[in-house]
């Protein structure tokens, strides 16, 4: 699959003299969108290889991995387990409800025991509980993710000088990093409040998937919004207008936030005049009605 890239076609622009394009990771597949196919393409190679026949991962109420992973595993033929964090509430929000209308089983454990799923003695209880199932990690970040997430620059066939990219664990932009090999700039812009942590996140990724310590990337932590999931009227205004000007759209928790800050740094003169820089576009709108129906908003 390969994602087309768009341009975006504004005076604003244009007196500022940069260029931005969207990378429209988002149209890859309907269900399995953006970083998350991405992720979880070499994923699905290894477990079929391994000749098993579930997926089992974690996420939140509202996790894109999750609707991603459920949608996959029908696409492949293989069955999925979800291990939700928290407690179960009916009726099921729509990522929940994607995800069982996909074939995923839903199973949902406590936050205390949730901590624990990069614990080898809970990964093996699991294992014990529901047979040899293949695991993926929170988010489906792990090498073979960083592996899949290389190929998004791989098919950019333009020159550029920076690549943008919103960050939950780290993997995608760790992919970027490696598949670009010291070419270009890299700014990740975190989801989370105290983002600070995810560099040493993303340097151990690259290093152990390439072998490599490159030094053209960077995070910009000051578009978090107040933290993950949180979003003030400023985005939200800023995601309708994006999407009334250019007819693409956001959502709140990556994409809308990466892009805000992309725009504001354009603003505040961030980006030298005849820079060409490259926006991608992560996916994840699935969570949208979920946001919509839990915090009453638009997006």
């Amino acid at each position: 699959m390969e994602a087309k890239v768009q341009k975006l076609e504004s005076k604003w622009l244009q007196e500022r003299g940069v260029e931005v394009w969207v990378k429209r990771e988002d149209l890859l597949h309907p269900h399995i969108s953006g970083n998350k196919w991405r992720k979880l393409k070499y994923n699905l190679q290894e477990a079929q290889r391994q000749g098993h026949h579930t997926l089992l991962t974690f996420g939140g109420a509202y996790s894109n991995h999750i609707a991603a992973t459920a949608a996959a595993g029908q696409a492949y033929g293989l069955r999925t387990i979800g291990i939700i964090r928290g407690e179960e509430h009916l009726p099921l929000n729509p990522t929940l409800a994607l995800a069982t209308e996909t074939g995923m089983a839903l199973h949902y454990i406590s936050r205390e025991k949730y901590r624990l799923k990069d614990e080898p003695a809970f990964l093996a209880a699991l294992q014990e509980q529901f047979g040899q199932v293949y695991l993926l990690p929170e988010g489906g970040t792990n090498l073979l993710a960083v592996k899949g997430c290389t190929e998004i620059v791989q098919d950019i066939d333009m020159a550029y000088d920076y690549i943008c990219c919103a960050m939950g664990t780290g993997g995608t932009l760790a992919g970027i990093v490696a598949g670009l090999a010291g070419q270009q700039q890299v700014l990740g812009f975190p989801a989370l409040k105290g983002g600070d942590f995810l560099k040493d996140e993303v340097q151990q990724l690259v290093q152990a998937y390439s072998g490599e310590t490159y030094t053209n990337w960077q995070l910009i932590t000051d578009y978090h919004f107040g933290g993950y999931a949180k979003v003030k009227p400023e985005l939200l205004n800023f995601m309708e207008q994006f999407k009334q000007q250019y007819g693409i759209q956001l959502e709140p928790i990556y994409t809308g936030k990466m892009l805000f800050g992309l725009f504001d740094l354009i603003a505040k003169g961030y980006f030298e005049a005849g820079s060409r820089i490259v926006a991608v576009h992560t996916g994840g709108l699935q969570g949208n009605a979920g946001f919509t129906e839990r915090l009453g908003l638009k997006v």
